[in-house]
């Protein structure tokens, strides 16, 4: 027996939005579900190579909790594109200067590494307090444990 994957346009797309809270919750967690969404897993509808998933805004960005040592062990590199340009920077120094950058580095980390995957990561929406300018579209509050 064949099974067929069906393709999906565009314009036929329904996509929701949601609301994150992360105040409170664990940064690796809640990433995974967040990236799952933004993928479109939780829909029936899944196609792995096409961009099926939902806008996610994510609040409260400073608050988001690491465990263990990460505070002062983790490290994020970039390179500026000079020689002997390679930054470093820990996730405790990040998240002073800027919250949002420690969950969305999380979140893009989990999408695949394509074209695809860069649309995807361009849906998600994060902010460092309470406030967000999403209120038009209505997002449904996605409900999630303590620790994610």
């Amino acid at each position: 027996m064949r099974m067929k994957t069906e393709a999906f346009r565009e314009d036929e797309l329904a996509r929701n939005w949601y609301l994150v809270d992360a105040d409170g919750k664990v940064l690796g967690r809640m990433a995974a579900k967040i990236a799952a969404i933004l993928r479109g897993k939780h829909k029936p509808t899944f196609t792995p190579n096409q961009d099926l998933g939902d806008y996610t805004v994510v609040i409260n960005a400073e608050k988001v909790i690491l465990t263990g040592n990460k505070e002062v062990k983790k490290n994020y590199y970039h390179h500026t594109g000079y020689i002997g340009g390679l930054k470093q920077t820990t996730a405790g120094k990040l998240r002073r200067e800027k919250p949002e950058r420690l969950v969305q580095y999380a979140i893009t980390g989990m999408l695949p590494k394509t074209k695809l995957g860069k649309a995807m990561a361009k849906k998600l929406k994060v902010y460092t307090g309470p406030d967000h300018p999403h209120q038009a579209q209505r997002p449904q509050v996605l409900k999630m444990g303590k620790e994610g």
